[in-house]
């Protein structure tokens, strides 16, 4: 009988319990190389499972709904170049002939299925609350999904005296239920998790509506801005740049370059890594204790893309070192990934300090949310044409309007302005880029 192959979540980039929301294969099914196998959807993504090799699909080991992480077995297979005519069904063969190429031998079902059973748990009520004896600082039982929802939250599990779960695991409705007694027993006109809930309306009573979920994006970006809102004391500083000499360098490249387009972005993008280099302490981090600042030796930034599900930042990595043209390729790349629901987490994860651009839907000035951990974000909004005086006249000159939201506890007002003019002077000057 032909050993079969185990097909396993590959690297996430970090991310755990990402959900299975489309499985495109069953038993007896033939896949190709680059089949796509399985749908997940991360945070922030929608990320495709490919198959590797050409066979024959086994068994199937998840369905829709599954939270899965690297490392998890999705199907069984067998390969094509050791398939034989009289094996054209390998699905009906008992489980003891056909074990996955990860184990060594081929042990009987019950020695194959004894090792994973777990010890006998205490005489305990499986489905009765659980008290947690937390004095002894004894470690609160929960799956690292919920302390990830924790964390988000704020919420210290220890602080969770009774878990609902099976032998007294702690549920994401146990949080929900705490961060729900938590605010009802906060006093009226507090901060964090004492601010007054908007008060819910029957809206059916003005007219006729229509409820529509939010994305997955959309509703996680929410949480997250939330958090940051509440947690950093931000200020937006607001400033201009000449960019006429800029835009006119970037049209005559485009001329003479007709396969790669530029953007304004790119050369924005360029330039910003530049000042980050000579303002270090916009492209660090605060330590979670609020108590030191991490530095960080690389530069990579992040660029918001608009897409149908919501919002998303991918990441350009390493700015600082690569030319106008790499970056403009790459950008180009990642923005049609993004827009796909294809980014995979790991292309949205290390970024530095990020750029949200307008620029192409209008506006005058925003301000834009820091995007945590990072220190800074700028937002950029349309550029147009105004009279400037030169001294003896007025004359034409394309302004663009910049927007530096901060972190206060990191970049006090004075540094946040010498770092916007320096940014201004060198995208009103590009001979400044080789300096």
């Amino acid at each position: 009988m032909t050993d079969l192959i185990e097909i396993k979540v590959p690297d996430l980039g970090g991310a755990t319990e990402v959900e299975v929301v489309e499985v495109l294969i069953k038993p007896g099914d033939s896949i190709a190389p680059e089949q796509t196998l399985a749908v997940m959807e991360s945070d922030k993504a929608t990320m495709d499972l490919p198959s590797t090799q050409a066979g024959t699909i086994v068994e199937v080991k998840v369905k829709v709904g599954d939270k899965i992480s690297q490392g998890h077995i999705i199907a069984l297979f067998a390969p094509a170049e050791s398939l034989k005519p009289e094996a054209e069904i390998p699905a009906s063969a008992p489980k003891a002939e056909a074990p996955a190429t990860s184990v060594a031998a081929a042990p009987s079902p019950e020695v194959a299925v004894e090792p994973a059973k777990p010890a006998p748990p205490p005489p305990l009520a499986s489905h009765q609350p659980v008290s947690i004896d937390i004095s002894g600082g004894a470690k609160p039982h929960a799956t690292p999904a919920v302390r990830l929802f924790a964390r988000e939250l704020g919420i210290d599990l220890y602080k969770i005296s009774k878990g609902t779960g099976r032998k007294g695991r702690i549920l994401k409705e146990d949080i929900k239920s705490y961060v729900k007694q938590t605010l009802n027993t906060a006093p009226q006109g507090g901060v964090g998790a004492g601010i007054p809930s908007i008060p819910a309306v029957d809206f059916t009573q003005f007219g006729e509506i229509e409820t529509l979920p939010l994305s997955k994006i959309k509703r996680l970006t929410g949480q997250n801005l939330t958090r940051v809102w509440l947690n950093l004391p931000m200020v937006t500083h607001h400033d201009e740049a000449d960019i006429t000499d800029l835009e006119d360098f970037r049209k005559s490249i485009n001329n003479e370059n007709k396969e790669n387009k530029l953007t304004g972005l790119i050369f924005i993008t360029k330039a910003l890594a530049t000042v980050m280099k000579q303002f270090p302490q916009f492209n660090a981090s605060l330590s979670p204790d609020a108590g030191s600042l991490i530095f960080k030796k690389y530069c990579h930034i992040g660029i918001a893309v608009d897409t149908p599900n919501g919002l998303v930042v991918p990441v350009l990595r390493d700015v600082d070192k690569k030319s106008i043209f790499e970056l403009s390729s790459e950008l180009a790349e990642l923005s049609e990934k993004a827009r796909a629901g294809k980014l995979k987490p790991a292309e949205m994860q290390g970024g530095c300090m990020t750029i949200s651009s307008l620029g192409g839907i209008g506006g005058t000035a925003f301000t834009p949310i820091v995007n945590a951990p990072e220190v800074a974000i700028l937002g950029i909004t349309r550029a147009k044409m105004q009279p400037v005086w030169d001294g003896k006249q007025f004359v034409p000159r394309l302004i663009l309007p910049l927007d530096l939201s901060y972190d206060h506890r990191v970049i006090d007002g004075a540094e946040a302005a010498r770092f916007m003019v320096t940014l201004s002077k060198l995208l009103s000057d590009i001979r400044r880029f080789m300096l």
